[in-house]
C-alpha cells in the first residue's frame, strides 16, 4: 500500500511539474512577445528633415505653382490671412521678394498636423541650385538657401546626323554646348554646313545634383572634323580668363563675335541691289539681317562706346557703337534697348545690347545689323578682322601640356566608342553570328 501511496504522489509530482513548465512558457512567450512589439515600435522610421527642417509634428505638401497662383492663393487655406502675407512680402524684400515668383516652379509647404492646419513654413524654388524658406511661425523670417552642386567632367563623342545642333543634343549635350562651339568656331567653320560624315568630341565641366546633370559648364577642349580636316580648340587661361587655341597654337578668337545674335538665321545678306519689301522698288541692302524670335536678345560684337541710342521712321530702335579707330557697328530695328544702354556708356563684347524686335521699316521680327571699316560701310560677313593675342612665351608650355592632354583622351574616345558599338553589335544579334 505504501509503496502504490509513493507512486501515485510521484505521478501527481510529475504532472504538476510539466502543467507548471507550460504555464511558464505561456506567460514568458507572451513576455517576449510584448517586447518584440515594443522593440518594432521603437524602429519606427523617424518623420523627414525637410531642408534642415524637422517635420515630426509637420504636414508635408509638395507642389508647383500653377500660372495665376500667388502665395496668398497658396496660404489662404492653411489659416494665413492677407496681413500676414504683407508682413512676410516686408521680410523677404531684400532676401527674394514674394513678386519674384514665377509659375512652374515647384513648392513645398509644411503646416501644422494639428485641427488648425495653420501653414509654419513656404519653401520655394527659383532654379535647381536655390531654394527659399519663408518661416511663417510667430517672428517671420525668410532665408536664402543654396544647393551642393557638384562639377565634373564629362565627354562627348558623335558624328554628325542631320544638324550640329541635333547631333549634340541626341548624344546627350545641351544648347548651351553648341552655343559655345559657335562662338568659338564661329571665324573658322561655317557649322551650320557640317555634312554627315563630320565628327565632333568635347570635354566639358557638367554641374550635377544629386547625380543629375542640371546644367553644362565651359568647354576645355573640342574636336571638330570637317570634310576630313581636324581642327582642336583648347581652352587656356593667360590670366585674362579663358581663351581657345586651335592645335597649332593659333588663337579662334576675333577682334569681334561674328554674330550678334545667338540662335538665329541669315535672312537678307549685304547687297547693293535688293527688293525692299516695305518700299516695294530695288535699293542697296548694306547689312546682314538675322531673323530671331522677337525680345531674343542682341549683344554687342565687340567692345566699345555707344554712338546712338535712338529711334527713327526707317530704323526703329537701334543701337551704334564705336568699337576704335576703324571699326563701328549698329544694331536696327530693336524692340527695346537692354537696360542701361544709352549715349556715352561704354559696352563689353557679348554684352546684351537691346532685343529682337520689328520697329521702323520692317515686316517681322530681325535685327539688320550695320558694320563700318574705315568709315565705309562692308559686308560684315566677308571682312577680315585681326586674330586676338596668341599663346604667350611663358605659357607655351602650360600649353602644349593642356592640347597633348586633351588629343590623349579625345584618341581615347574613339577607342572606348569602338569597344561600345561592337558590344552593342554583339548583344542585338542573334547568338553565333558575331
Amino acid at each position: 500500500m505504501t509503496r502504490r501511496l509513493i507512486l501515485f504522489a510521484a505521478v501527481v509530482s510529475l504532472l504538476l511539474f510539466a502543467a507548471a513548465q507550460v504555464l511558464l512558457l505561456n506567460f514568458s512567450g507572451q513576455f517576449f512577445t510584448r517586447k518584440t512589439e515594443v522593440s518594432v515600435a521603437q524602429k519606427a522610421p523617424p518623420a523627414p528633415v525637410v531642408y534642415g527642417i524637422a517635420t515630426d509634428s509637420l504636414e508635408i505638401l509638395e507642389g508647383i505653382i500653377e500660372p495665376g497662383e500667388t502665395i496668398s492663393t497658396l496660404l489662404g487655406d492653411y489659416n494665413t490671412n492677407s496681413s500676414r502675407v504683407t508682413a512676410l512680402a516686408q521680410k523677404a524684400k531684400d532676401v527674394f521678394p514674394l513678386r519674384k515668383m514665377r509659375a512652374k516652379r515647384p513648392y513645398t509647404l509644411l503646416y501644422a498636423r494639428d485641427g488648425s492646419r495653420t501653414a509654419q513654413y513656404f519653401i520655394y524654388e527659383p532654379n535647381a541650385r536655390q531654394y527659399v524658406i519663408y518661416d511663417l511661425r510667430d517672428s517671420l523670417r525668410v532665408t536664402l538657401g543654396q544647393r551642393k552642386v557638384d562639377v565634373v567632367e564629362r565627354e562627348l563623342v558623335g558624328e554628325i546626323h542631320g544638324s550640329l545642333y541635333k547631333s549634340i543634343t541626341e548624344a546627350g549635350g545641351s544648347a548651351g554646348l553648341v552655343d559655345q562651339l559657335a562662338d568659338i568656331y564661329a571665324w573658322r567653320l561655317d557649322l551650320n554646313r557640317m555634312q554627315a560624315g563630320d565628327a565632333f568630341k568635347l570635354i566639358f565641366e557638367s554641374e550635377q545634383l544629386d547625380g543629375k546633370t542640371i546644367a553644362d559648364g565651359k568647354l576645355k577642349g573640342a574636336y571638330i572634323l570637317h570634310q576630313g580636316k581636324p581642327l582642336y580648340a583648347i581652352a587656356l587661361d593667360q590670366g585674362k580668363g579663358v581663351t581657345y587655341f586651335d592645335q597649332d597654337g593659333k588663337s579662334f578668337k576675333k577682334a569681334f563675335l561674328k554674330e550678334p545674335v545667338e540662335f538665329s538665321r541669315i535672312s537678307s545678306r549685304y547687297t547693293q541691289r535688293r527688293f525692299h519689301p516695305v518700299q516695294q522698288r530695288y535699293k542697296p541692302h548694306l547689312g546682314t539681317d538675322f531673323a530671331a524670335r522677337r525680345g531674343t536678345p542682341i549683344r554687342s560684337v565687340g567692345d566699345g562706346l555707344v554712338l546712338e541710342a535712338a529711334r527713327t521712321v526707317g530704323n526703329g530702335n537701334y543701337v551704334k557703337i564705336r568699337h576704335d579707330k576703324t571699326y563701328t557697328t549698329q544694331y536696327l530695328h530693336m524692340s527695346k534697348f537692354a537696360k542701361g544702354i544709352r549715349r556715352g556708356v561704354r559696352v563689353s563684347m557679348g554684352q546684351t545690347i537691346g532685343y529682337v524686335g520689328s520697329t521702323g521699316l520692317s515686316t517681322g521680327p530681325h535685327l539688320c545689323f550695320r558694320f563700318w571699316k574705315n568709315g565705309q560701310q562692308v559686308d560684315a560677313l566677308k571682312v577680315k578682322l585681326p586674330l586676338a593675342e596668341p599663346v604667350r612665351e611663358e605659357y607655351q608650355a602650360v600649353f602644349l601640356a593642356k592640347k597633348d592632354s586633351i588629343i590623349d583622351r579625345m584618341e581615347a574616345m574613339d577607342a572606348r566608342q569602338a569597344k561600345a558599338e561592337l558590344l552593342a553589335a554583339r548583344q542585338a544579334a542573334p547568338p553565333g553570328s558575331i
